[in-house]
């Protein structure tokens, strides 16, 4: 930092609340030095110019967009700011300011790919969709590239990292594979962003084999790691363990380096012994035509202990039924880790950053608890 401010790289510089989804939001402290390096890593691994056009989709209050501000603005980019995130709306700005790159969650690329004017306007000026704060399935992915004829790059990050902490860019020589293969290379939560060090370990603190089937902990180290959380230094000690961030995400990891996300810790249902992963659950959900969004969560069952469950919002004029579903997972994924039950819903509860609300799921179930038989929920 420049001597004559005052102002050292290891100063606090900002305080972004988690979003909460798997407990209490907790201040999160970033200084000076992890905003700095993780502008220069996003300029250098987007290669951002002053000919682009970032347009902030999501709320400025998390890192989920925010972190635009700072690498965009340094290159001399341009900014266009949404209010409400209105799928017809966002599309016509893309096509009206000259959008060359942004980045969504899935929840929102799903509204915009069943916008009914999705076809109505001119995308030639994107380059980059990118997007994170969830799991993607390949399925979409493969519609948005077909859509928007641009980039795609599924992120991983958390408030705590600045945020990125992977993007599924393509190394050189993967860019010769096929299109189907590329497509799978970009669904995965990717490879390690740049100034990050990033291992996957077993419970034993060892690195999982590069199979992409033993599953384990994501940890992290590097210059745009958090040095805690805000008065809470009990909270800070159980994340943060001899210099390596316990990210909480449980992950695969494959011989290229990059990872795919099966699920959260707290998320990951165990049924009858057997662990289900509910992103794998609900990547096949998003097959099925008539899905607009879901959400799997397991609850309480006498028999298995946890059921898996579906929440599921249909697509407008689309219909289906709670066996139809059931029977076309069974189909795709081992019949134990298909739904027990579905509800369809006629919305998911989200964070301020468009996040499902597992754990609001899994609260109201456990409530009605009563009103079962105990063989399903």
């Amino acid at each position: 930092m420049d001597e004559g401010s005052g102002v050292l790289e290891d100063d606090l510089a900002h305080l972004y609340y988690t979003s909460g989804t798997t407990g209490s939001p907790k201040g999160v402290m970033l200084t000076h030095k992890n905003v700095m390096v993780h502008a220069v890593g996003t300029i250098a691994e987007l290669q951002l110019t002053d000919r682009d056009v970032w347009l902030h989709g999501a709320p400025l209050f998390h890192l989920a967009d925010a972190w635009a501000t700072w690498a965009i603005t340094w290159v001399g980019g341009r900014h266009v700011l949404v209010g409400d995130f209105l799928p017809s709306r966002v599309l016509s700005l893309i096509e009206q300011e000259r959008v060359t790159l942004t980045n969504l969650i899935p929840t929102m690329l799903n509204m915009l790919i069943n916008d009914e004017q999705v076809h109505q306007h001119d995308y030639s000026s994107l380059r980059l969709l990118l997007s994170g704060g969830a799991p993607i399935a390949p399925a979409l992915v493969k519609r948005l590239v077909e859509t928007f004829r641009c980039d795609y790059v599924q992120t991983y990050g958390m408030t705590e990292t600045s945020p990125y902490l992977t993007l599924s860019l393509l190394k050189g020589h993967l860019l010769a594979g096929t299109f189907e293969e590329q497509l799978r290379y970009k669904a995965k939560t990717g490879r390690e962003f740049i100034g990050v060090e990033l291992k996957v370990i077993n419970e034993r603190g060892e690195e999982v084999a590069k199979d992409e089937k033993e599953v384990g902990e994501i940890i992290v180290r590097g210059d745009t790691v958090t040095p805690g959380y805000w008065n809470l230094p009990d909270e800070t000690e159980q994340v943060l363990k001899d210099g390596w961030l316990y990210t909480g995400d449980m992950a695969v990891i494959d011989e290229e380096g990059y990872v795919t996300i099966v699920d959260r810790k707290k998320d990951i249902i165990i049924t009858g012994g057997e662990n289900v992963y509910s992103t794998e659950v609900e990547n096949v959900l998003y097959l099925h035509p008539a899905v607009l969004e879901c959400a799997v969560i397991g609850v309480p069952d006498e028999k298995w202990g946890e059921a898996v469950k579906a929440l599921v919002v249909l697509k407008p004029g689309f219909a289906v039924d709670e066996g139809e579903l059931i029977a076309f997972c069974k189909e795709r994924i081992a019949r134990y880790k298909a739904p027990k039950s579905v509800d369809f819903l006629p919305a998911l509860p989200k964070t301020g950053t468009g996040k499902i609300e597992k754990q609001k799921l899994r609260e109201k179930y456990r409530r009605d608890r009563g009103l079962a038989d105990g063989s399903t929920i």
